[in-house]
């Protein structure tokens, strides 16, 4: 019995092999046969892309590229939030506190203190809700406090300057909720065009050599093309990370639901915690809520503060552990209740699942923060790389059509150029070096002339006040 059976299966095993490899070989001959077919098809969806979305590609690129170094151009624009000379240490939390509240005082509710990421940088007070911006969908306030004085330096709203403006620029369009959306479904529709224009980049075996060439002297379209091919692969990774986690900074629920996970958002903090001890005479201080939640991370970094709102508020502690990936806006997180100054509740991700872990990756990958620095400028030249992208499909669709000409490329001109550049210059600075000489040589008599005059003062003005003394 037991033989018949394994008979029996053995003759569906193979019934099954052979049908298998029938069917692969029909659909191997059925893709030969309309190969072309298929290419003509992801060529019209990747033109069809790159025209219908494409600029949107190339802002959301230049922005993003740009907001990857958004602190250190904020800081340029304003040398004022750089602090210059460090002096001792910083002020306590509370001290910090009092001055921020003194310069709002007719602002009520939770504030929160965000560390500076260097000894240099200001501490920054967020509050989330101004009335001036109440109903727009993120504009709060930013308050900006030297660390080490307790000084407010500056008080700004959250899309009136550059950098906020380029990064709201980047994450809605400018839009509201309508943009926030359209950024998100713009990250699948990215993925597509990336994927699609690798398809069609793919080389057979016997043109792998010519398809990483680039012809200099098959006229300005032709290099064009090339170049775009080229960028486009060198970029490929990067772009579809970038676009990836783009998809989930806009639509955070699609992870957390496949994960089991809620509360994991960029800039969310998990469920709401309230206090349930009885108000007091004695409520515990910003610092004091430090240092209770210090405990059960003794090690952690803090990186901010939100203080209670209301009565039923508590204490949120956000620390930074050292195996988090997330410089800014980790995940370890401590409610301390202010009026029992008792621990509510701490989340700790090193006991997240691998889903959750997972999600606390999308910030700073799509940031480039958990790259380096090496890694941000690659993300850098990765967003520009889309604008270059566009431009460049662009204009080999605008060729194709008729709509410009194509031109040969003199290389010899530019070498050339390039030649007389180089004289110019040269004799510009030989120019310069000479007023320069002919200026130190006029100058020079007049300048010792003053030089003598002025010892002579010197000597005269010391040889009274000698005078003066001795009498």
């Amino acid at each position: 019995m037991q033989t018949h059976l394994n008979q029996q299966l053995k003759n569906l095993a193979i019934s099954f092999a052979s049908t298998f490899i029938h069917l692969l070989q029909y659909c191997t001959r059925r893709i030969q046969v309309k190969k072309w077919v298929t290419r003509k098809l992801w060529l019209n969806v990747h033109l069809f892309l790159a025209l219908g979305v494409g600029f949107i590609f190339a802002i959301l690129g230049f922005t993003g590229s740009v907001c990857v170094y958004r602190e250190a151009l904020d800081e340029l624009l304003n040398p004022q939030l750089v602090i210059e000379e460090v002096q001792g240490g910083y002020q306590s939390l509370d001290q910090i506190m009092a001055s921020v509240r003194s310069a709002h005082p007719d602002r009520h509710g939770e504030w929160t203190l965000e560390m500076p990421m260097s000894a240099n940088g200001m501490m920054t007070a967020w509050f989330d809700k101004p009335r001036e911006t109440y109903f727009e969908r993120y504009a709060p306030l930013m308050v900006s406090v030297n660390p080490y004085t307790a000084e407010v330096v500056a008080s700004r709203f959250w899309g009136q300057t550059l950098t906020t403006w380029l990064l709201d620029l980047h994450t809605q369009l400018q839009f509201e909720q309508a943009g926030w959306n359209v950024v998100g479904y713009c990250g699948l529709l990215l993925m597509v065009s990336v994927c699609t224009g690798l398809y069609l980049w793919w080389p057979s075996v016997q043109n792998i050599r010519s398809a990483f060439k680039v012809k200099f002297r098959s006229g300005l379209m032709g290099l064009l093309f090339d170049l775009h091919r080229m960028m486009g692969l060198l970029s490929a990774t990067a772009l579809l990370l970038l676009a990836f986690t783009g998809f989930h900074l806009s639509f955070p629920s699609v992870l957390e639901n496949l994960s089991g996970s809620t509360g994991m958002a960029h800039g969310e903090t998990g469920r709401t915690i309230t206090s349930t001890a009885i108000p007091n005479n004695h409520p515990t201080g910003l610092e004091a809520a430090e240092f209770i939640a210090r405990g059960p991370f003794a090690k952690a970094e803090l990186r901010r503060v939100t203080t209670p709102d209301g009565n039923s508020g508590v204490y949120r502690v956000n620390l930074r552990q050292k195996s988090e990936v997330n410089q800014r806006h980790p995940y370890t997180t401590v409610w301390v209740d202010r009026w029992s100054g008792q621990i509510k509740e701490a989340r700790n991700p090193a006991v997240f699942s691998t889903g959750e872990t997972l999600i606390t990756w999308m910030w700073p990958l799509h940031t480039g923060e958990a790259l380096g620095a090496y890694g941000r400028l690659c993300w850098f030249l990765a967003g520009q790389s889309l604008f270059f992208l566009y431009v460049s499909g662009l204009v080999r669709w605008l060729h194709r059509k008729g709509k410009i000409r194509d031109r040969a490329i003199n290389f010899m001109a530019l070498r050339d150029f390039d030649v007389r550049l180089k004289k110019s210059v040269y004799q510009l600075l030989l120019s310069i070096d000479r007023w320069m000489n002919v200026l130190a040589q006029k100058a020079l008599p007049v300048i010792s002339r003053m030089v003598v005059t002025l010892s002579k003062w010197l000597v005269y003005g010391f040889d009274y006040y000698q005078s003066k003394v001795r009498k």
